[in-house]
């Protein structure tokens, strides 16, 4: 019965460690352009049932009796770290650049190999080719290319492109399109602000933004990250309170079993 608790004891300290590691990565992200916060979830681990009635028929000489029996359990394991895509504030900055989307949907760029990848992350720039990049140099699609004689450019809230040019004039570009999907939680995040398909989240929806639960897109804007420092201190406070008191159970375990092992040699 001791190693049980002390088992059960120590999941639960492991799953306290990496909630502290979750709630750790949102606080580190709190000024992460387009940051979505974790949430850990724990599933409770098998029961066992235990007869706590030590007369029972298969003690010899003892008339049988009802055996009586509870469901003990097993401690705790992690089961999910799930993205939560709630909106995060929008905050002006005034660059011809800078895109945030209100509601759903997603950017869509293209890394080096070719594929696909998702980001609410519109701190967008423009490399060396007059093409628009997100920071790690990533396309946006569709590609654009900015003509060399440009002077400002306006993205309107259904993503369309257009330049205006020097001595006036101005040249359409084309219309910057959004993915959203079925699952938002299951899309797997793999660094740099980007997101990828998997099959839990379903294959991309293209669409404008503005039109059938795309959102809109709003230049001279960024989305700031929906981290809430306040709830993630709380969240904090509370897993070292629960880490605390699983360490002191280990204690509390120990201290029964030498105490056992001092009245059998007494």
């Amino acid at each position: 019965m001791s190693t049980r608790a002390l088992r059960t004891a120590a999941s639960g300290m492991y799953a306290q460690q990496l909630n502290i590691e979750v709630v750790s990565n949102n606080i580190a992200n709190i000024n992460t352009t387009g940051f979505k916060k974790n949430k850990a979830d724990f599933q409770d681990l098998m029961y066992q049932e235990v007869n706590i009635n030590p007369l029972t028929s298969e003690t010899p000489g003892v008339e049988q009796t009802t055996t009586s029996k509870i469901q003990i359990g097993n401690g705790v394991k992690p089961a999910a770290s799930s993205k939560i895509f709630i909106q995060g504030d929008i905050t002006q900055t005034n660059n011809q650049l800078d895109l945030a989307i209100q509601g759903d949907g997603f950017f869509q760029v293209r890394r080096a190999d070719g594929t696909f990848a998702y980001t609410r992350d519109g701190s967008f720039k423009l490399n060396a080719d007059g093409k628009i990049v997100t920071s790690s140099g990533f396309q946006l699609e569709p590609g654009f290319v900015l003509p060399q004689d440009i002077e400002s450019l306006q993205i309107g809230k259904d993503g369309s492109v257009v330049a205006n040019l020097v001595g006036g004039g101005n040249n359409v570009l084309g219309t910057i399109e959004l993915a959203r999907f079925m699952n938002n939680a299951g899309l797997m995040a793999i660094g740099d602000n980007l997101y990828v398909e998997t099959p839990a989240s379903g294959q991309p929806i293209i669409g404008t933004a503005g039109d059938q639960g795309f959102g809109t897109i709003n230049q001279g804007y960024l989305e700031a990250s929906n981290v809430d420092i306040v709830e993630e201190m709380i969240a904090m406070i509370a897993a070292q309170r629960a880490y605390e008191i699983n360490s002191k159970t280990v204690k509390t375990v120990e201290e029964m079993m030498t105490m056992a092992n001092n009245l059998k040699r007494g």
